[in-house]
């Protein structure tokens, strides 16, 4: 059984900063794109932020300068460093990988989401 598990949420002043952590665990044989996607109440799941296993990175425009995504491929792990927060910035933040499970088929996977709040 895959899990990938979020830490790093919580309450943030605008302006401020926070990191968000992700890390795959299980019989995990290959990890191929990692990212985050965020929900807001009312709206759809968009995406933050993505990385391949190579390092080439995509981000939302919204994110875009103040985001930061990272991974290392040793741990399975994928990491969000996000600054210069704004209170739209709020919202569920989700982690995703695509990855293959034991040698299976690659599939989608996704974390059970990590509340970021930016409020004064």
């Amino acid at each position: 059984q895959v899990q990938l598990v979020e830490s790093g949420g919580g309450l943030v002043q605008p302006g401020g900063s926070l990191t968000l952590s992700c890390a795959a665990s299980g019989s995990v044989a290959s990890v191929k794109p990692m990212g985050w996607y965020r929900q807001a109440p009312g709206n759809q799941r968009d995406l933050v932020a993505i990385i391949q296993s190579g390092g080439m990175t995509n981000y939302s425009d919204s994110v875009l300068g103040r985001f930061t995504i990272s991974r290392d491929n040793t741990k399975n792990t994928v990491s969000l460093q996000m600054s210069s927060l704004k209170p739209e910035d709020s919202a569920v933040y989700y982690c995703y990988a695509a990855l293959s499970f034991q040698g299976g088929p690659v599939m989608d996977y996704w974390g059970k989401g990590t509340l970021v709040t930016v409020s004064s």
